[in-house]
């Protein structure tokens, strides 16, 4: 079979499971199983080996069980770097670099506290573009840890990074310059509404506490000045609407200079807080 009808069936298969950009999928995942990349346009109409077309119907298949395309692939790009993905973490999002925008608005810091580290794409990022930061990084799941600490070493950060199994802030001594946190927040009753991909394929617990979303955020909250250093800053990403809740609570807990930093589609996507 010629390459460009494969490409073809491929596309077909991806259409019907559902998948909006199927096309553009079809030809990625080509690309992967011919080990062509950018050449494949040039091959279309060359013959593809046994091999090849058993590979690439095999991630088609699992695509159309609308697995994730970062977990067929195993990687994700983030702010610029590839972060190895596995279904024990969030596929990093695009929404989430505005933390990292927000960060580096702040400044240079040196020493960095990520809470719910999963794949490391926030603090690791964060270490490769501060090189005199080192950072502790702490995660309920010692599966996500463990793709943090390669995602640390493909980097040539592991050196700067501490990464341990905890629950929240449970545990943790000291102050820190930044605290960064991406909590889990979606309403228990929004999970059924979600995209197949993330519903059915990524971590539970990363994705929701239960109840209305926001009980990351009462936990945190009251504990976080202490662990600030002075002129320190908190910053934690925030679901769509969430924003008054979230400042509400932080109030609460006396952290009075909140602001917020809006995502590429003009939406509360993080919340800064300078106690």
């Amino acid at each position: 079979m010629k390459r460009r009808a494969l490409l073809a069936e491929a596309t077909a298969r991806l259409a019907a499971a559902g998948i909006a950009d199927a096309a553009r999928e079809a030809r990625i995942l080509l690309r992967r199983a011919s080990g062509l990349g950018a050449g494949l346009a040039a091959a279309l109409d060359d013959p593809a080996g046994p091999a090849e077309v058993a590979r690439l119907r095999a991630d088609v298949a699992e695509r159309a069980r609308r697995r994730p395309m970062a977990q067929i692939l195993g990687e994700r790009e983030f702010w610029g770097r590839r972060f190895r993905v596995t279904a024990d973490v969030l596929d990093p999002r695009p929404d989430t670099e505005t933390l990292i925008e927000a960060a580096l608005a702040l400044g240079p810091r040196r020493r960095l506290l990520d809470l719910g580290t999963g794949s490391g794409a926030i603090l690791l990022t964060l270490l490769a573009e501060w090189p005199g930061a080192t950072a502790l990084g702490i995660d309920a799941s010692a599966a996500a840890l463990a793709v943090a600490r390669d995602n640390a070493r493909r980097l040539g950060v592991a050196d700067r990074a501490r990464l341990r199994q905890g629950d929240w802030l449970d545990g943790v001594a000291g102050r820190f310059d930044l605290i960064l946190c991406n909590p889990p927040y979606i309403p228990e009753a929004e999970l059924a509404a979600l995209e197949p991909e993330v519903r059915d394929w990524e971590p539970r617990i990363a994705l929701t506490p239960g109840g209305d979303g926001l009980e990351v955020y009462r936990r945190l909250a009251p504990r976080l000045a202490a662990h600030l250093q002075p002129g320190g800053a908190a910053l934690f990403e925030i679901g769509r609407g969430q924003d008054r809740a979230v400042a509400g609570i932080l109030a609460a807990a006396g952290l009075a200079r909140i602001a917020f930093r809006n995502d590429l589609n003009g939406v509360p996507r993080c919340v800064i807080v300078q106690p």
